[in-house]
Formats: structure tokens, sequence, C-alpha cells
């Protein structure tokens, strides 16, 4: 077996599950490759740019299995074919690829393993068109990279936003509020849609499917009828009133996906006081669904995502992603990753599951 050096990078938003698929991607590398190498790159592209890394073994890599976050560490900010550099004192933003591309040489890795979703597999695509070896596994929370059926991350958010709504329930019921509690997922309603059945809410406001205002209302007030006194709201954070727009929390220049979304929860808690007696309240669950241990689905699904990617490297299968598929773990090639992502319809089983169960998505 050739000795082989891989680098490997987490890009983009942290998600559970990075760290499961470092430790097992490890362990399965080193039993195929014993005289191998891998290092990984820090604060993803950046890392990459300025040849900062560390070594990755398995006795260093131990223990990180159920932890949340990265050890790599990752930032949404790098996008090497678009960098912010300083030429004679003034910032100037250029492509600095092919730098990137000369440090692995420089380094001796011959393989690059990238764990991030549309926005980090996108540069690993062009990486691949430079004739980079590239290896892409999917990793994002809102679940909405369309080439595959699900992500890591996203079992994860789902856990932690469905037991926070029942600790919310508590409150709602005792002091007779309505509480709306808004979700990560931006432009996708799947975190919202899974943690708002499985938590038990009401109203479910998604990202796909724009929400009237008197309907929620009219929701509360059928629930008061039935001599319940309260509500839960679940809010995706790309959720927007029928012939509104999205709330933009801020917008941050250096980002390739520069907006940010938030504070729906907010809006909609302040127009729909008017509309009804009780108290409504507001939550913004934020990064706390990112936090924490990652959830025994998610580490396995990490394993089986780490492990196939050891395998497309010992059959030299790259320029591909791997994704889950009716239950399979198969490469599809990183063009076909970022054409398209996946959102919710309204003909989706799982609306037509919580409508029959009486939550209302009070759309238009």
């Amino acid at each position: 077996m050739k000795k082989l050096k891989v680098g490997m990078l987490t890009g983009g938003g942290d998600a559970p599950g990075l760290n499961a698929v470092i430790y097992a991607f490890v362990r399965a590398f080193f039993t195929k490759y014993p005289d191998g190498e891998i290092i990984g790159y820090k604060m993803g592209y950046r890392g990459l740019y300025f040849s900062d890394f560390i070594s990755l073994t398995p006795k260093n890599t131990s223990g990180i299995l159920h932890k949340g976050g990265t050890i790599l560490h990752s930032s949404n900010k790098d996008n090497l074919f678009m960098y912010n550099v300083v030429e004679n004192g003034e910032r100037v933003v250029r492509d600095v690829s092919d730098e990137a591309i000369e440090n692995m040489k420089r380094e001796g890795v011959e393989v690059l393993v990238v764990l991030g979703g549309d926005g980090t597999l996108s540069s690993a695509m062009r990486f691949a068109g430079k004739g980079v070896k590239v290896i892409g596994i999917p990793k994002t929370i809102d679940n909405d990279l369309g080439a595959t059926d699900s992500t890591f991350g996203f079992d994860t958010a789902v856990n932690i936003v469905t037991e926070n709504l029942g600790r919310l329930h508590t409150t709602a019921e005792s002091h007779q509020r309505v509480i709306v509690a808004e979700v990560m997922g931006r432009h996708a309603g799947w975190i919202a849609l899974h943690s708002g059945l499985a938590g038990s809410a009401d109203v479910i406001l998604l990202p796909e499917m724009p929400y009237v205002l008197s309907k929620i209302a009219d929701k509360i007030h059928e629930r008061a009828r039935e001599g319940k006194f309260f509500t839960i709201i679940v809010a995706g954070e790309g959720a927007k009133e029928a012939g509104g727009s999205q709330i933009v929390r801020e917008i941050v220049k250096d980002s390739p996906d520069p907006i940010r979304l938030g504070g729906v929860a907010a809006k909609i808690a302040a127009d729909l006081q008017p509309l009804i007696d009780n108290e409504v309240r507001s939550v913004q669950l934020g990064h706390i669904q990112r936090g924490g241990e990652t959830s025994p689905f998610d580490r396995v699904l990490s394993c089986r995502y780490a492990i196939k990617a050891v395998e497309m490297i010992e059959h030299g299968v790259f320029g591909h992603m791997v994704a889950k598929i009716e239950g399979k773990m198969i490469p599809v090639p990183l063009e076909d990753v970022i054409k398209s992502n996946k959102y919710v319809t309204p003909d989706h089983e799982l609306i037509k599951i919580c409508k029959l169960m009486g939550i209302t998505f009070a759309e238009a």
C-alpha cells in the first residue's frame, strides 16, 4: 500500500458530527494506509491559504466522536477564489486559489477531503476543476443539500429544538401565553417542520409557505374555545408574511453568503399581540442548535460518510461528494451537488401528517 498524504478541512458553519467524521476517517484511513499521513487545515480554507494545519492521528483525535463543533475550527468567510487581501496598504479581492494549491503541493498533500455545505463544496468543485483530487462530505444542520437524502448535524439540531420546545410548553401553559420560537434553517424549513411536529407545536411557519397573520390568530382563538389557553409557534428564520419579505438581521460584506437572517419571531410576536388577548413572547434559539453533544444518529451517519470517503480514496474516485441516497452511501459528482437545494414542498408527507394532527401552517 503506497504512502499517502491527505489534507482535511471543515468549512462554513459548524455542525454536530464534524468531529465524528474526523474521528472515523482518521481510524479507517490508517487501517487502509498504515504508513500514510493526514493533516487538518485550521479555520477551513483560510488554513489552506496560510498553510496552517495540524497532524491528525488516532491519538490526538481520541475522545472526539461525541463532541459537537470541530477540532479544526471553521470559517464561513474564506472563499479563496474571492479572497480579501491587503496589497500596498489597500484591501483588495483576488483569486488566491493557486497559492493554496502550491501550498498543498509543497506539503505533499495528494488528496483534499472537504467537509462543508453548499458554499464550501462549491469551492471544492472549483479546486477539482484545477486538478486537485477532492472528496466532499456534506455538512449542514439545515439538511438542504439536494444531492443527498440527509446531512449530519440535522438530527442533533432537531433534537435540541424539540427538547427546548418541551421546556417552552411548561412555561407557556403556566402563564397562558403564546410563545414564538425561531429556529435555524435559512431558506429551508426542515428543522422547523421536524421539530415542530416532534415538539407538539400548534403552528409551524416555514420559509417555503408564506404565512397569513390572521390565520395564526384564528388558531389561537380556536384553541381558547377548546379550553387551551396557550400556543406554541415554531418559525423558521426564513419565514415571511404573505406579500412581505424575510427578516435580515445583518449583512456581512466579507462573507460568500453575506445575508444573515434573524428576527422573524420578534416580528411575529409584535404583529400578533394586537390581535389576541394572550401575552406573546418570542425566543430565538440561535446557535444553541449547533452546540452540545452529537446525537447517536448523527454519530453513526458521520461514521458512514467518513468510511465511504476512505473507500473513494482507495478506488480513486475524486471530484465527487459522498451522498446518502435511499439508505446507501454513493459518490455523486460535485457539479450535481451545487445545482439545487432541497426545500419543503406543500405536498410533503410531513405537511399532510401535521395538518391531520391539527397543526396549522397559516399559509396564504
